[in-house]
């Protein structure tokens, strides 16, 4: 039945009876109703499958359109094509040849019905069109014609409804109208199934996602090498994604090159895993200089296909995904990098996912880098002389929390002085601890921030911070005893263009503050190394002092003995020979200079032996000792003195004597050193429990690997022994130092002069 006049087709549906289309139209109402609480029911008890839907459709189809049978086809728009597993059919009741018909392939056609009704969004009636053919297999059956019913919903077509036609006669407007409705439920049937599938499939990707993050998570804390966190996170970052190849690249120290620290893949051949410069054309190094994630779909197309630098030059890829790795401080660490040979392989929830993983990988590298930094430093603790510690802490600050400059600063009284530094400032510098930006940290005990030093009243150089371009600041203070001030504090601070946000991270605060607890660690360790050596180096010295005093003791004596004979020999042989005397004036003079030398030799074991006497600790003004051991020091015209501070010295504890022998000792060996040419300043400084003296000169100075050899008793002085001195040199100063309670350290480079820095206790004021 090819075309049928619509008149026709008025007096086919007229002859229809007022009774049978009631019951109809009954029937249809019925349907309609089992069929939307069958499609209310998808999603419910795991249902998320609308074939039961759909099958009561057909059913309800074939009862509203009698002599009939019915197939639904789901239709893929994104595809273009129909979905032969989604066939579902009903067929009249004891109908076997068309119960075998529906088992065979039919198949919508590339131009039949089905695909006219898809493409003009409305249904086809194949009586109402004169090129359309009924499908050959249903046409052998008898089918005379049929109606096919697109279904769409939301402009997107997803199913199309078949209702095949055994007698000779147009749809009824009661048909076609319920038709239309069983059509919108079928549609509504597929939609709101594939929607919920689509959210069933992407609830359990992203429940698969989470667990491979957790994973990712442990994987921080169950490994011990850094690169082999990285690489189990780089797997996972695949199987996530779907990826190809997969590579970390972490930026070096130089801050200029990204270098190659975990990769992985399937089937690499060529792997280029060589260091990439930072400023190369590449994706990677681009998404490190721009700090933000790259998503190519083509890596064909411009202007990638200009920068595309291949993992594996072997292979072709046409998809990449970069993420910089980017610490809370804002440092760069490095770039996490995915190809595929796939277009479009990557999507914004892949983006997202592996941007999760950076920042597993970020706080890897962060702990990694501190629990080696914290073991590099104990070590040092343990071996190292405590000025190297703090200088690799300093060092390590400026590194862990990409600072520009840090700085170690220790408390003297109510200033505090520069220890140790990695930046512009110098050793040595001094500010107050009241009103300054570290003292403030000292004084509240608690972490200092400063959003821009170069404007902070607080920040005692700020004419330094402008000329460095300084900006943030994060100070600690050096923690020893709740129920003492700080030792001193450590800071760092950031530079401009790149300010840093160490100061809003609590984590660089916490790391920064580990960093001030193994300088307080290796301070404390140093005074107590001190205070053994002292204690090891006052018994040692009791014991030499005791031997070789009393050595020294017998030998004078018996020195003295032998001497003393001289002068009474001499007094005698000019009592007796007192003309020969008259007549040799030559004989006479050599006679009275025998006499005055053995007087003073005399006076000088006189001089020595009470050094080796018990010393007699008193109260010592240090300006008055220091003038009598210059005058006794007979110093050359070519040598100069420079005094400062030493007339508002307190009183020390020590003895008068031994004291003028130290100061005569250093200052005449200082005079010796420069060939009696020179300057020698003497500076006197006071802190709260002790004096320190400092005896410098001009002289070429003393190699450091001889500054602990010049004070042992056997070494060998660098110049000729004075007249009158006993022979020990600077063993017999350190040793009269340690009996009075004191110390003595050299300070020299052994190119420009000599400091010995001598500490006296401070008389003890009565409260």
């Amino acid at each position: 039945m090819k075309n049928i006049h619509r008149s026709q087709v008025m007096k086919i549906q007229e002859s229809i009876s007022p009774n049978e289309a009631d019951i109809r139209l009954l029937e249809a109402l019925a349907s309609l109703n089992q069929i939307s609480k069958t499609i209310n029911e998808i999603g419910s008890a795991d249902v998320i499958s609308s074939v039961d839907s759909l099958k009561l459709i057909v059913e309800s189809a074939i009862r509203v359109v009698p002599g009939s049978s019915a197939v639904i086809y789901t239709y893929n728009e994104a595809k273009a094509i129909f979905e032969p597993e989604s066939r579902v059919s009903a067929e009249p009741d004891g109908n076997e040849n068309l119960a075998a018909a529906s088992m065979k392939d039919d198949l919508p056609r590339v131009h039949g019905i089905g695909n006219r009704a898809v493409s003009r969004r409305d249904r086809v009636l194949s009586y109402e069109e004169s090129d359309v053919n009924v499908h050959p297999y249903y046409e052998s059956l008898g089918v005379k014609a049929v109606g096919c019913f697109p279904m769409i919903v939301a402009d997107q077509v997803v199913g199309v409804l078949y209702v095949y036609l055994y007698e000779e006669r147009p749809f009824s407007r009661l048909e076609l109208l319920m038709l239309e409705n069983f059509v919108h439920q079928a549609a509504m049937a597929i939609y709101h199934s594939r929607r919920l599938a689509d959210v069933r499939k992407d609830l359990t990707r992203k429940e698969d996602d989470l667990n491979r993050l957790n994973r990712a998570g442990m994987l921080i804390s169950s490994r011990l090498k850094l690169e082999e966190t990285l690489e189990s996170i780089l797997h996972l970052a695949l199987d996530m994604t779907g990826a190809h190849y997969g590579i970390f690249r972490l930026l070096d120290k130089s801050g200029k090159n990204l270098v190659t620290h975990a990769f992985a893949g399937q089937d690499m051949t060529r792997p280029l895993t060589e260091e990439l410069p930072l400023n190369s054309n590449s994706v990677m190094a681009f998404a490190a200089r721009s700090r933000q994630t790259i998503l190519i779909p083509d890596l064909m197309a411009e202007p990638w296909a200009k920068v595309y630098y291949p993992l594996d030059a072997g292979m072709q890829m046409r998809s990449e995904l970069a993420v910089p790795l980017i610490n809370a401080s804002g440092r760069l660490e490095g770039v996490l990098n995915l190809e595929s040979p796939e277009p479009g392989a990557f999507d914004e929830n892949h983006s997202h996912n592996l941007q999760t993983m950076a920042t597993f990988a970020v706080a890897a590298i962060q702990e990694v880098r501190l629990l080696d930094a914290l073991q590099e430093v104990a070590q040092l603790i343990l071996s190292q002389p405590c000025q190297k510690v703090l200088d690799h802490l300093t060092s390590l600050a400026c590194d862990l929390l990409n600072a520009s400059v840090s700085a170690l600063w220790l408390r003297h009284e109510n200033e505090l002085v520069l220890e140790s530094s990695c930046g512009a400032y110098v050793h040595g510098e001094t500010m107050p601890v009241e009103g300054s930006l570290t003292g403030l940290a000292v004084l509240n005990r608690q972490a200092v921030v400063a959003d821009d030093v170069r404007i902070d009243p607080r920040f005692h150089r700020r004419d330094l911070a402008k000329s460095q371009n300084w900006m943030r600041a994060l100070i600690v203070p050096l923690l020893s005893n709740e129920n003492e001030l700080p030792l001193g504090a450590i800071g760092v601070y950031s530079s401009e263009p790149d300010p840093g946000l160490f100061a809003e991270s609590d984590w660089d605060k916490k790391v920064l503050t580990f960093l001030s607890y193994y300088a307080v660690m290796a301070i404390q360790n140093e005074s107590r190394q001190q205070a053994l050596r002292s204690a090891q180096e006052q018994r040692s010295v009791a014991e030499t002092f005791a031997a070789v005093g009393d050595i020294a003791s017998n030998l004078l004596h018996h020195l003295n003995n032998k001497v003393g004979t001289i002068p009474v020999r001499v007094q005698s042989i000019q009592d007796k020979c007192a003309p020969a005397l008259q007549a040799d004036p030559y004989l006479a003079n050599n006679l009275g200079e025998i006499e005055r030398c053995a007087m003073e030799a005399m006076q000088t074991v006189r001089d020595n032996l009470s050094h080796l006497r018990p010393i007699r600790l008193e109260p010592v003004n240090i300006e008055g000792r220091i003038a009598e051991a210059l005058q006794a020091a007979k110093l050359p015209p070519g040598i100069k003195i420079q005094l400062k501070g030493l007339s508002d010295l307190p009183l020390v504890t020590a003895g008068g004597q031994s004291l003028v022998f130290v100061f005569t000792n250093l200052i005449e060996n200082a005079a010796d050193a420069m060939q009696g040419k020179g300057i020698i300043s003497i500076n006197g400084k006071a802190f709260e429990k002790w004096v320190e003296i400092t005896i410098r000169d001009t002289g070429p100075g003393i190699p450091p690997e001889l500054h602990d050899r010049i004070f042992e008793l056997t070494y060998s002085g660098r110049s000729g022994q004075r007249p009158g001195k006993l022979g020990f040199g600077l063993w017999w100063v350190k040793t009269l130092m340690t009996r009075l309670g004191g110390s003595v350290n050299i300070d020299s480079d052994g190119e420009h002069g000599t400091a010995f820095r001598l500490r006296l206790p401070r008389v003890e004021e009565v409260k």
